[in-house]
């Protein structure tokens, strides 16, 4: 909601107020500003001038030679009858005409006619034309700065003309600066208008608000008609019919005779461009002013192009074509609601009105409506169309019924105020259920608890009452009743806002929120972040994609047919088969963001994701799906190879306090190289081993299938992959840190050199070592592999460090034999595996 301060001070008097003031205190009320911008405050050496003779230029057909009256001003280039030579180009310059002169040495905003916005301005100096000495420049409204979109219709091309007809006195302010002349230096402030203040999306309702904040009177607008001297009255020339009165809670038309179509007086048009919309001719612009002024949507309707002299309000017909105001066919639905004549739809209720009924430079008697619509009603509409205006938006957040009649006695005012026409008597009104106030009690003592402040019930009526909000009753107890406008005001808890804004959010004192519990995290979140942290420390990025997916992607990781990967939760109006169900894995995920990598020539990638996956429950359709957290890592690039993921893997699992994870071999599962992938395992819980099993799976790890790469875009790029399930992760994580002394005693060690069968795994081999070697095994480190002609063919030497120590007591020889004795001999057990000669 664009405001400027100038307007403003129509209705409260800020004058004594600076801009930055007005600013901070109507944020610390509870208007919340986006920005504060400044129009024209760096124009330099711009004057109005008057155009006296105009001559072709000698030497090209498009540009002539003007001599320019600029008063008394000092200026270079002024002839001996104190004229001013400048060259132009515009085709709408004429003798007699008053135009904006920038002379040699001026700064203008910009940006020139066909050039780029400068940062700064642009510095106009004499020059030469075609061999002419051109001693400043004409200007434009876009080269004053303003944007397209709000240059008036009458300048849109070409030379600001200031048209006295229009520009009241300007013959008299010749030679004065042109930002003087026309105040242009001005604030407009942005404010974000809330969903439940509709009222703020006017001028009088943000003046309203500054009144109550700077505690100063506040006047309306005048809507005072001095004359109805239009012939007849209103009901003579229009009847209204509302036939969808759930839709339309109230219609007001007004007629005005003898209009002349002509441009808006200059400081109409002002407040219309810094409010951001273009004027375009008096009606238009009275419609449009009163809409910013009130907040309440008008339009008007060529009273010749309304057939049968009848208004009437009801629902679209199905399929019904209609073409709008901005010259677009629409096809409408039943529900949408329209404004017709006895024949045909004329406008699209609160919306846009109709090409067939537009206000022309032969209109000579207007309809005016003021009308209020169902919010609900037209964001549907609104919505369906892809059509939003500055009216829809309003009436989307809804309007009061009781702004419809004050509304369109401003805008006669402003016919009379024009000589724009003549204004008939009366009007047609039809409001079947009159909007009442809602009176509710409100309690000061509530008001006080609830803020923490101590303020008289005499402070709170004084601060309730610039408000406009009626405050009754005696005590504790204060009866109030607000305007209609106020519709946000529906609960004693809406009463204390507005005390606690008015008294001022800067003042309120600081509590800490009374609570007998602690705030904390989930424990699987926390893990979550724990995870990301020991990743990003490892060196991966991390990344988050999104959940819808295809259902291609699992044929692209080569998942056979008959797997969990594929219970996919279908969406059932998807945007398109990219997006059509939700992913059950996270590896096409990451395998799509490698290869968007590698396509862009990124040498070395790694990362991971933390994500939902989705299954569709296996045991009913009605049941909610399977939901659950899920970690992908993805490499590939220099130092990436099956071991360095091993290595993240077992380093990301002691961080979340995993300890002793088995790694075992995985031949059969699609994504991954059938000879560098392994499941990742841990110890079993009690429950799992009673069942007889003797590890639980985490996830999976490898070398990404080459096929699998290549489907992705990925071919012969070596690229390594791991899943694990976050859920699984989290049961068996444990971050309770346990310090425990320095060891007093020794250690002692033994290495041993195993010989076992190629295809016994080194994990396995450990896993034994550990499950026999007692309390008194304090460590188990792999320090060699070895094959060659020293062992015979199919067999491996794996060489072991074992690290034994007592927490109580120095071992002895005899103690230690005991127990690795124990070891080797279970080793042969159950690994067939035996002491190397060496």
């Amino acid at each position: 909601m664009l405001v400027p301060v100038e307007w403003i001070n129509d209705y409260i008097d800020l004058s004594d107020v600076g801009v930055d003031e007005f600013c901070e205190k109507m944020i610390m009320s509870g208007s919340n500003l986006e920005t504060c911008d400044w129009f024209c405050e760096d124009v330099e050496n711009v004057v109005v001038g008057k155009i006296e003779k105009i001559e072709p230029h000698p030497d090209a057909d498009k540009l002539v030679i003007c001599r320019i009256n600029i008063g008394d001003k000092e200026a270079e280039g002024k002839d001996e009858d104190g004229l001013l030579q400048i060259v132009t180009g515009a085709p709408n310059v004429f003798e007699g005409a008053y135009v904006p002169v920038a002379l040699h040495n001026s700064l203008i905003p910009g940006p020139l006619h066909g050039q780029p916005k400068q940062e700064g301005g642009v510095k106009i100096k004499k020059g030469k034309l075609r061999g002419v000495v051109s001693y400043g420049m004409l200007c434009s409204c876009g080269e004053m700065g303003f944007e397209d979109k709000v240059v008036p219709i009458a300048h849109r091309d070409g030379i600001w003309i200031l048209d006295p007809a229009v520009y009241d006195g300007i013959e008299d302010k010749i030679g004065m600066d042109f930002v003087e002349a026309l105040e242009l230096k001005q604030a407009v402030v942005d404010f974000e208008i809330t969903p439940n203040r509709p009222d703020c999306l006017a001028q009088v309702g943000m003046a309203r608000e500054a009144a109550a904040t700077f505690s100063r009177p506040f006047s309306y607008p005048d809507t005072d008609i001095q004359s109805e001297d239009g012939e007849g009255a209103s009901a003579d020339y229009v009847s209204v019919e509302i036939k969808n009165p759930e839709s339309c809670k109230r219609y007001v038309a007004r007629i005005i005779t003898d209009v002349v179509i002509k441009q808006s007086p200059w400081w109409l048009q002002k407040r219309l461009m810094y409010a951001g919309m273009r004027p375009i001719n008096n009606i238009v612009d009275f419609t449009n002013f009163v809409m910013l002024e009130y907040g309440q949507p008008m339009h008007a309707f060529d009273i010749k192009e309304v057939h049968g002299n009848k208004i009437v309000v009801e629902n679209a017909a199905p399929g019904e074509k209609f073409v709008t105001l901005d010259e677009n066919e629409r096809t409408m639905e039943g529900d949408m609601l329209m404004i017709k004549d006895a024949e045909r739809s004329i406008g699209i209720a609160g919306v846009m009105g109709g090409l067939n009924s537009e206000i022309e430079e032969d209109t000579k008697t207007v309809i005016l409506e003021s009308a209020n619509f169902l919010g609900s009603s037209i964001r549907t509409t609104s919505k369906k169309l892809g059509l939003r205006t500055e009216a829809s938006a309003r009436f989307e957040k809804g309007i009061d019924p009781n702004l419809a009649e004050a509304a369109a006695d401003r805008f006669c005012r402003l016919v009379e105020l024009t000589g724009s026409g003549k204004i008939c008597k009366g009007k047609v009104d039809c409001y079947p259920e009159p909007e009442k106030a809602k009176t509710i009690d409100v309690r000061v003592s509530r008001i006080n608890y609830v803020l923490g402040i101590e303020l008289s019930r005499e402070e709170m009526v004084a601060m309730l009452e610039g408000l406009e909000i009626k405050v009754e009753g005696e005590g504790d107890i204060m009866t109030v009743t607000p305007p209609t406008i106020r519709q946000d005001l529906l609960e004693e808890e809406d009463y204390i806002e507005e005390i606690a804004r008015m008294y001022g959010y800067d003042k309120m004192p600081v509590t800490l929120p009374k609570s007998n519990t602690e705030a904390g995290m989930p424990e699987e979140r926390h893990l979550r972040d724990m995870a990301r942290e020991a990743l990003c420390s490892m060196g991966l990025n991390e990344i988050q994609t999104y959940s819808f997916v295809s259902p291609s992607g699992v044929d692209k990781i080569r998942i056979d047919e008959d797997s969990w990967e594929r219970a996919f939760v279908k969406l059932i109006n998807p945007l398109g088969e990219d997006t059509s169900v939700m992913r059950t894995v996270l590896t096409p995920n990451m395998l799509e963001v490698l290869a968007r990598n590698y396509s862009r020539n990124i040498e070395t990638v790694k990362a991971f994701e933390i994500g939902n996956t989705f299954m569709d429950n296996p045991i009913s359709q009605d049941k909610l799906p399977d939901e659950d957290y899920a970690l992908c890592i993805g490499m590939y690039g220099k130092g990436c190879d099956f071991y360095a993921l091993k290595g993240v893997v077992e380093e990301l699992l002691e961080n979340l306090g995993i300890k002793e994870t088995v790694f075992v071999a995985e031949t059969e599962y699609g994504p991954y190289h059938p000879g560098r992938c392994a499941r990742v395992l841990v110890e079993a819980s009690d429950a799992m081993k009673a069942a007889g099993e003797e590890f639980e799976e985490l996830g999976i790890m490898g070398e990404i299938h080459p096929d699998a790469a290549a489907n992705f875009g990925l071919d012969g790029v070596r690229v390594y992959c791991c899943e694990l399930m976050f859920g699984a992760v989290a049961r068996k994580a444990n971050t309770e840190i346990v310090y425990t002394p320095l060891p007093k005693y020794p250690s002692t060690s033994r290495d041993i050199a195993l010989l076992v069968d190629e295809n016994v795994e080194v994990g396995k081999i450990e896993h034994v070592i550990r499950m026999h070697g007692g309390p008194i095994l304090e460590r188990v480190r792999l320090f060699d592999v070895y094959r060659g002609k020293q062992v015979e063919e199919g067999k491996k030497s794996v060489a072991f460090n074992l690290v034994y120590r007592h927490k109580d007591k120095t071992l002895t020889d005899e103690e230690v034999n005991s127990v690795h004795e124990t070891v080797l001999k279970k080793l042969k057990e159950e690994l067939n595996a035996v002491l190397r000669d060496i």
